[in-house]
């Protein structure tokens, strides 16, 4: 069932290659935050730093875009739609929601784009767990919406708030929009980097 992500981040066009990097080198590039072009949002400790640093110099320009998107705009007031950022190699849905409930929510992936999720405004909870825990297939993959659906064995929830954001690669299986408690608002941007 897992997918296999070597052909999606191999072949970096930058001189530094960070799928030779040790762990130790992921973490002081991935602290140092240079990444994050001056956005002032804590990345959530779910995400994959290796699969964040290999896809980044892979696809600077459109990692770079998306965090300065995040930054410069004021994301509460924004109408909400899609955003086109680079076209199709890089755009940010802006919606609003009522959280729901587990039983009205699936796990999902993506194989094309990976997510960069924050909550702007309210809170919600999101299941994580990765593509070697999925139980049962749902939806098969459909292209052209870019997701599958599926059941998991673990069921790990994290909080997902204006203070911190997400970033799911294909071999993160997600349940976004959970309600925390009571169902409440949440407005929330999923910018989507294409990730060939």
């Amino acid at each position: 069932m897992a997918i296999t992500l070597l052909s999606v981040f191999t072949g970096c066009r930058d001189k530094t290659d960070p799928s030779t990097w040790n762990d130790k080198q992921i973490d002081k590039w991935f602290e140092k935050s240079d990444w994050l072009n001056g956005w002032q949002v804590k990345p959530d400790e779910s995400i994959n730093r290796k699969m964040l640093a290999v896809s980044y110099f892979k696809h600077k320009d459109r990692w770079d875009k998306a965090f300065l998107f995040l930054r410069d705009h004021d994301l509460k007031t924004m109408e909400i739609k899609r955003y086109d950022i680079d076209s199709d190699n890089l755009y940010a849905p802006i919606s609003e929601y009522y959280t729901k409930k587990d039983a009205d929510a699936r796990y999902e992936a993506h194989k094309t784009y990976a997510d960069i999720q924050y909550v702007i405004s309210g809170k919600e909870l999101i299941g994580i767990t990765g593509m070697d825990d999925v139980k049962e297939m749902l939806e098969s993959y459909d292209a052209s919406r870019d997701i599958m659906f599926m059941s998991v064995n673990t069921i790990k929830n994290s909080q997902a708030d204006p203070g911190k954001f997400f970033i799911f690669f294909p071999d993160d299986v997600h349940r976004p929009g959970l309600r925390d408690g009571d169902s409440t608002l949440v407005r929330k941007i999923v910018v989507k980097v294409k990730l060939d």
